[in-house]
């Protein structure tokens, strides 16, 4: 949807007073200051609210989708993350200037991640399935069907330590051309490849997913109601339904609502939400934001050698903080046992 509010739609909501004018213009342009907001005391120990937003690259996205799916490449130094609109797997090389393209002919890729053993897992929405590039670089698809009927367009993926991969695939509704799932969904696909489970069907737009550092809890974001919702794990791997509920709703007057989601190592969230990124600890709370002045957040990454900065695509930029907590790794630590 476009963030573009005409000059009528303006004036409309400052006549309905639904909006006064000149305090709506106040906060756009506040939105556009790049910096970091504290919320509670408990950020200090997070991440420096003095540091500077930085902007790394830009020049991404378009009308086919913006960038997307930051995901760090540790053994080299490396972040890849997509650019939808051009179809291209983009690499980022801290320290050298711009970006160069690590690969071309995506199939439109949009979410990023590794499984155990260190391949690359993406969310292919023109191609409709999750695939996995070997080492050797061939393809396997994950998933591209469920009971028959093709994916819509999966949106992103996450890795357990037992090796299992957890998707999102929004609503048929965002197809051009004919579909077959009604719904969007949520889905388990287990390590071996074997088993494929629709965990839950009733998200208006389920989109980024993450786990607890323990893996006990999955948090799903429901993009259209602009809500992190939040699920118990049972042991099978499945999601405990009864257990649903609210962590954060992350709505609000500026632009942007949830999209993309990590957690550290101490269980904090950040998430993508109205008018920038939110830092909440593991009951929902917001300790801070930080501000890109971009108008959405479209995904979020940990990176670095110490797994201490954290990487976000914003449509058309990539940008990037410092914390002090590391982010859970990627791959995630295979579980033993």
């Amino acid at each position: 949807m476009s963030e573009i509010i005409s000059r009528r739609h303006i004036l409309e909501l400052a006549g309905a007073g639904g909006l006064a004018f000149a305090g709506g213009f106040g906060r756009a342009i506040a939105q556009g200051a790049k910096r970091i907001e504290q919320l509670d005391p408990k950020l200090d120990a997070i991440l420096d609210k003095s540091q500077p937003v930085q902007e790394l690259a830009t020049g991404f996205g378009g009308e086919l989708g913006p960038a997307e799916g930051p995901v760090w490449i540790k053994e080299g130094g490396y972040l890849l993350f997509s650019d939808i609109h051009t179809s291209r797997r983009i690499k980022y090389m801290p320290g050298q200037a711009g970006t160069s393209v690590f690969k071309e002919g995506t199939n439109g890729a949009n979410g990023l991640t590794r499984d155990l053993q260190g391949r690359l897992l993406a969310c292919e929405g023109s191609g409709r399935r999750i695939t996995r590039q070997e080492l050797d670089g061939s393809i396997t698809v994950i998933a591209n069907s469920f009971q028959g009927k093709r994916l819509n367009r999966p949106n992103d993926v996450v890795v357990k330590s037992d090796g299992s991969i957890y998707f999102t695939d929004p609503g048929a509704n965002n197809l051009a051309d004919q579909w077959d799932l009604t719904f969007g969904g949520v889905y388990r696909v287990s390590a071996d490849l074997g088993t494929m489970t629709l965990l839950f069907d009733h998200f208006v737009q389920p989109n980024g997913l993450a786990f607890s550092p323990d893996e006990s809890v999955l948090y799903v974001i429901d993009s259209r109601r602009r809500q992190i919702r939040a699920f118990d794990m049972m042991p099978n791997g499945m999601v405990a339904k009864q257990t649903e509920r609210l962590f954060a709703d992350l709505g609000g007057p500026e632009p942007g609502g949830p999209d993309g989601m990590k957690v550290d190592v101490a269980g904090n969230i950040y998430s993508g939400g109205a008018g920038g990124i939110y830092v909440l600890d593991s009951s929902g709370k917001r300790l801070g934001r930080i501000v890109h002045g971009k108008p959405a957040t479209t995904n979020i990454g940990f990176g670095g050698d110490d797994w201490k900065t954290l990487f976000f695509t914003m449509r058309d930029s990539l940008g990037a903080v410092n914390v002090k907590i590391a982010g859970i790794p990627v791959p995630v630590p295979k579980k033993q046992g």
